[in-house]
């Protein structure tokens, strides 16, 4: 049974806590925070001594990023029963032009960056996707998908040795939000006098100097009648917000991915977890180095308390008094001591350990003089192979959030005008029927892959190189082949070229039958009808 009240989902909320507490993820959390940020001195008593922060903790994450994410993302859509006929082809070409759509407008992509940072730094990544009906279209179907990332603090699963969403019993979103939105959620005035401010348990926050409230959001899945489908609850510590319902779908509205795998873990294990205390350790020892140079490296005057009875002063072109002879007044200068240079070697041998530890060499990192680009290159390309296991994951947690954007299409658009490109790159609009997917889920396939302006730009020199070495002939398909934007009015270029073409296959009949010779043109023909009438594919006289 699948517990619906207030108290009862309350009670699951608790449980979730204390499993987070008793692995120490609330804690860990917010530590690899602070070192990513180099907030790296939190809880240190120690008021006179220099807190350096020298963090290669966060320089590594920062390579670690831009190598997975600076590739873009593109989902193509597919059948997997072979090719589609005209009426399948338009409604792939309709989903895949909703899809750019709701990430453009939404900001997926960016969001999609902070997902990979949060896996990085807190060990997971999710982000959470929900239909808006109040957003309008310009027409008469309303609403569109929006996306939000949640913490993976936020986030309690039913079986918390599973780390796969779809899996789960149920899941819960908390939230903390302030009273007035809170109430704002209530189906009526009398629901929303009921709620009242509740303080937060999770150890972690800090004191709220505003009045808040914790909104529990339940997803559930009920199997009836050969179909799953998704139930939903929305309540706060003693109030229903929103009662069970059917929202129709079929996947959980989450996708997440986790930067390194867990054992009968929920959760998943960040990139710098277990490489705090090198941090630290570097931090320390760069902080008695400064310490040393501060209090050693520079040499004291030692003076005679007899002979200067004033003590002594070093200002510039102050006098300084003296008993006796002058010349038997006694100065003298305190030799500085030197640092050991194991210290610096240490500390280098240190930083270098953990970068390679971590899989970023100086080369990967850009940290070493260009004499040998392609061997720097190579070195690059070698470092960024073990990273190829989180930029898979972030390729499925892509395929499972457009997954999900198709589950909500086919669900909450229902019947709505929409703009798509046909195979001649021309604009088409018609009245799309979004229910109909329900019958194509289960035949799509996703390719999930780097969609740069640099793979791009290769593929336009690739087609250029066929198109210069004959192998490709034909200017539709050269055309057809540029990735769009490079050339402006593309399918007017297009239409072009087949208008042309189909006039001059309209000149090739009477003057083959002038000839008496289908298919030969006469001798006298000039240089520019013969090219004309080669690309047509007429081959010319001999």
């Amino acid at each position: 049974m699948i517990a619906t009240r207030p108290e009862e989902i309350f009670q699951e909320y608790q449980k979730g806590i204390d499993y987070k507490s008793r692995i120490g993820l609330y804690e860990t959390v917010q530590q690899n925070e602070n070192f990513y940020l180099g907030k790296q001195w939190e809880g240190v008593n120690a008021p006179d001594l220099d807190k350096p922060v020298f963090n290669v903790l966060g320089r590594v994450l920062s390579y670690f990023l831009s190598t997975i994410v600076s590739d873009d993302v593109a989902a193509q859509v597919s059948l997997f029963d072979g090719k589609p006929d005209e009426g399948e082809q338009i409604a792939l070409d309709v989903v895949s032009q909703q899809f750019d759509q709701i990430m453009e407008q939404d900001s997926t992509k960016a969001k999609n960056r902070l997902i990979v940072r949060n896996a990085a730094v807190d060990g997971d990544g999710y982000l959470y996707a929900w239909f808006d009906p109040s957003e309008k279209t310009g027409q008469e179907a309303q609403g569109r998908i929006k996306t939000e990332v949640i913490e993976n603090t936020n986030l309690y699963f039913g079986n918390t040795q599973r780390a796969d969403v779809q899996s789960q019993p149920w899941v819960v979103v908390a939230s903390r939000l302030l009273l007035e939105s809170a109430r704002r959620l209530a189906p009526d005035e009398k629901t929303a006098a009921a709620i009242v401010p509740d303080g937060d348990d999770r150890p972690e926050r800090e004191e709220e100097d505003e009045e808040r409230v914790t909104v529990l959001t339940k997803f559930w899945k009920v199997q009836s009648g050969g179909e799953t489908h998704v139930h939903c609850t929305r309540c706060t510590k003693t109030t229903v917000l929103k009662a069970p319902f059917d929202t129709g779908l079929t996947l959980y509205p989450l996708a997440g991915m986790s930067w390194q795998s867990v054992k009968d873990s929920c959760h998943g294990r960040a990139a710098i977890s277990g490489l705090i205390p090198n941090q630290i350790f570097i931090n320390k020892l760069m902080a008695m180095c400064m310490e040393h140079a501060k209090r050693m490296a520079f040499p004291k005057i030692v003076y005679s308390r007899a002979a200067f009875p004033n003590g002594w002063d070093n200002r510039v072109g102050v006098a300084v008094a003296a008993n006796g002879n002058l010349t038997d007044a006694v100065t003298a200068k305190t030799a500085s001591v030197d640092m050991p240079a194991q210290v610096m070697t240490l500390i280098d041998k240190v930083i270098t350990y953990t970068k390679d530890l971590m899989g970023a060499s100086d080369a990967a990192l850009g940290n070493v003089k260009p004499d040998n680009t392609s061997a720097i290159i190579a070195v690059q390309k070698a470092s960024s192979v073990p990273l190829e296991l989180q930029r898979m994951a972030f390729y499925q947690f892509v395929e499972d959030t457009i997954r999900i954007f198709l589950d909500m299409m086919r669900v909450n658009y229902g019947t709505r005008r929409v703009v798509y490109l046909d195979s001649e790159g021309e604009k088409q609009e018609l009245e799309f029927d979004f229910s109909i997917l329900g019958e194509m889920c289960l035949q799509l396939n996703m390719d999930v892959g780097a969609s740069t302006y640099w793979s791009e730009l290769m593929q336009v020199q690739t087609i250029d190189n066929l198109f210069e070495r004959g192998i490709i002939t034909d200017p539709v398909i050269y055309l057809e082949s540029i990735p769009d934007g490079y050339i402006k009015n593309k399918a007017g270029l297009i239409a072009s070229v087949k208008k042309e073409r189909e006039a001059a296959l309209a000149m090739a009949g009477p003057l083959a039958g002038m000839t008496g010779n289908e298919g030969a043109l006469p001798r006298e023909t000039n240089a520019g009808e013969a090219a004309l009438f080669q690309s047509a594919g007429t081959p010319t006289a001999e």
